[in-house]
């Protein structure tokens, strides 16, 4: 018997409301799933740092998303949901006919989320196999507006009243849709040169990455060195992330997890 079934038999027994055999069967099943799909070692992760923060006294939420329709989840404490008594399914958190790793978002409190952190990199091998991952902030329109009108040295104020003419968001927030849209902005356009080649230049760099960040919440744990799978970047205040993005990082195959931090948990 798997240490993933040890820990789940004969918990919350006292808190089930329907039918034993009802709670048996459906846990039965998703066990056998998880194990069939290769991702006991995922749901283990994740009771471990729950359990690790609940035994810290740090404030963790209820559970998230599709997540909250699995028994499993459930029994060991990763939600605080009874999916059977709400009547929700679990093929919508995993679905053997596409076969990718669960995704469970864990809320942690804002100002201990660090702890969890730490927690992670000292016990699954340290800085060189956990760390958070990139992401990479593109050029809106308006910004590349900004950027261009800029380089370009064309005066602030008639810049910024184009930039101001494109829709902050929305599917009209581009140069593209805002000349569509804005029949005052294409009226600038084809009276004014000037204003052409701003735009048409501002266009090419629309949606270009401009600079790297840190993922608000994402980290990845890999089974080696993380530099044996992809490089890693250093930031100017000496932050190493991935210098892949998240998405990248799944297609390799490696363990991406979400830990938010959330002030609301940190209120409550």
């Amino acid at each position: 018997r798997s240490k993933l079934e040890t820990i789940t038999r004969g918990k919350k027994k006292d808190e089930i409301a329907h039918l034993v055999e009802e709670y048996e069967e459906r846990l039965k099943n998703e066990v056998k799933l998880i194990k069939e799909m290769g991702f006991e070692g995922y749901f283990l992760i994740v009771w471990d740092l729950i359990k690790m923060a609940k035994d810290s006294n740090i404030p963790v939420g209820p559970g998230r998303g599709s997540v909250a329709g699995s028994l499993l989840a459930y029994c060991l404490g990763i939600t605080d949901i009874d999916p059977l008594e709400y009547d929700l399914l679990f093929e919508r958190f995993l679905n053997p006919e596409r076969i990718s790793l669960p995704d469970i978002d864990i809320d942690f409190c804002g100002r201990r989320r660090d702890e969890v952190l730490d927690y992670v990199k000292e016990k699954y091998g340290g800085e060189t196999n956990v760390c958070q991952i990139i992401t990479f902030g593109t050029m809106a329109a308006r910004q590349s507006v900004r950027d261009v009108g800029r380089a370009l040295e064309i005066p602030l104020p008639e810049v910024d009243k184009i930039a101001k003419m494109i829709p902050p968001f929305g599917p009209d927030a581009t140069i593209e849709g805002a000349l569509k849209k804005i029949s005052q902005l294409k009226d600038l356009r084809d009276k004014d040169a000037k204003i052409a080649h701003l735009l048409s230049v501002a266009q090419k760099l629309e949606g270009q990455v401009r600079h790297p960040s840190i993922h608000a919440a994402g980290i990845v744990i890999a089974p080696k060195p993380l530099v044996k799978f992809m490089p890693l970047y250093q930031s100017a205040k000496g932050e190493i992330t991935t210098q892949f993005p998240m998405q990248d990082i799944e297609a390799i195959g490696l363990l991406k997890m979400d830990l938010l931090g959330l002030r609301n948990l940190t209120v409550i």
